[in-house]
């Protein structure tokens, strides 16, 4: 389709109601698709950390075993910022969909080679090197991930709608790692937990080669995002991004690394540290751990559609500042709850935990993009929000790991969570509310 023509501005512009309700629901199951499978296989990693601790580092401690994984786990964000500034400036001079195609690409492929990696029984040393590189590569692509599919359905979409139809990038995220844990959860009862420690860990990763391809499809016929076009049609777009980023929106960088903050390590506690934690510290089974933890991430997944037409109705600002008080208040109930060895109280606590992560991401999305003007969105974005997940979100469940081994408490990670919450609520607080506004 020629994107310069009269016809795909119109349909932008309102003229055609229906063709643009259809044409939005195709851009948010290109983008969403991609989104899915870009998650499902970065989200793997933290899922089977107990497994690939086991399989990858010489240790006779299962809690040793998991630190270093979740070590590894957090070397896959320290690439993200990296990422991010690449993928950022390139998504602002070329365009959102060549980025997004890129991305999953490396990713996609990361993720199977994954899936091949010799384990320490079998080369040694050189098994958690070559571990340690794959997840290198797979946070580099991840950085240029998550702000451009926000990006790119929030400059798609109505004023009016513009949460609505952002969320899904976060729905999309939580419904893989629904996914990802469903998947291990029913390979670990098929197969057994002897061979899924033994082999069937690889299965999932593995998946990573048909998913990727049927996602590279989606994004290679996407449109680029209505915004993205005008400016391109205006000959506006900024040779040097990041520096103009830099100079000329401190202010924006700043609240949005506010709102990152408890956004990034809710979610990671949610899919990467709680199956590891259930099992090994609170002596869950391997099946109930799964279980507790797919059902926990399927109550963000049916939130969030709600949570992100309530920002449109309400504003960011009310729905963003419910989910961080709900973490301030309850997280260290919910994981108390977690510790009485029931699994339905375990499941309770979760999917409590995972409807203030719904209600943060309802909003935080929209919020964000409002932040920035279309020149310089995606490398904004991309910038605060990888930097900030590369501090907080990725050293989550190394740190909540850590706080444990410290302190011998095992509810030790919901200080670690409020305390974050505290401070994206006193960015929320203090930032200005932007629902309805026109992007430039």
């Amino acid at each position: 389709m020629n994107n310069s023509s009269p016809h795909y501005a119109a349909t932008y512009s309102g003229a055609n109601p229906a063709l643009s309700s259809r044409r939005t629901f195709k851009i948010m199951m290109s983008a969403g698709i991609g989104h899915f499978i870009e998650w499902f296989d970065f989200g793997l990693y933290g899922t089977l950390a107990v497994i690939i601790g086991a399989n990858f580092f010489a240790s006779g401690d299962p809690a040793v075993a998991l630190l270093k994984s979740f070590a590894v786990f957090g070397s896959g964000f320290l690439m993200r910022p990296l990422g991010g500034l690449y993928f950022g400036s390139m998504g602002d001079r070329l365009g959102r969909r060549k980025v997004l195609v890129t991305v999953i690409m490396i990713t996609s492929v990361a993720t199977f080679i994954m899936g091949i990696l010799p384990t320490y029984h079998q080369v040694g040393i050189l098994a958690p090197v070559l571990l340690v590189l794959t997840r290198l590569l797979q946070g580099f692509a991840a950085g240029g991930e998550s702000s451009g599919v926000i990006t790119y359905l929030a400059e798609s979409a109505a004023p009016h709608r513009r949460a609505t139809l952002t969320c899904w990038s976060e729905n999309f995220s939580f419904m893989a790692f629904v996914f990802g844990t469903g998947l291990v959860l029913l390979l670990t009862h098929l197969l057994g937990e002897s061979a899924m420690n033994d082999w069937g860990w690889r299965l999932p990763f593995l998946l990573a080669a048909p998913l990727g391809l049927g996602g590279l499809y989606m994004r290679r016929n996407m449109e680029d995002s209505a915004a993205f076009h005008a400016l391109k049609q205006t000959g506006h777009i900024e040779t040097a991004p990041l520096r103009k980023t830099l100079t000329s929106s401190t202010k924006a960088l700043l609240f949005c690394v506010g709102f990152v903050v408890v956004k990034a390590v809710s979610s990671w506690v949610l899919q990467s540290f709680m199956p590891g934690y259930l099992s090994t510290h609170l002596h869950y089974s391997r099946t109930d751990a799964y279980l507790i933890t797919t059902l926990g991430l399927l109550s963000v997944a049916v939130c969030m559609p709600l949570t992100g037409y309530l920002s449109d109705r309400i504003g960011r600002r009310p729905v963003m500042l419910m989910g961080c008080g709900g973490f301030i208040l309850f997280t260290y109930p919910a994981m108390l709850l977690m510790t009485k060895d029931s699994v339905g109280a375990a499941i309770a606590a979760m999917s409590l935990l995972g409807v203030f992560v719904a209600l943060f991401n309802g909003g935080c999305g929209a919020a964000m993009v409002e932040l920035f003007p279309t020149a310089i969105r995606y490398g904004g974005i991309a910038i605060a929000y990888n930097m900030t997940v590369a501090v907080f979100g990725g050293v989550t469940p190394l740190a909540s790991a850590g706080l444990i081994a410290f302190t011998g408490d095992p509810l030790s990670p919901a200080y670690y969570v409020m305390g974050t919450a505290l401070i994206s609520f006193i960015a929320v607080l203090l930032a200005k509310e932007t629902a309805g506004k026109t992007l430039d």
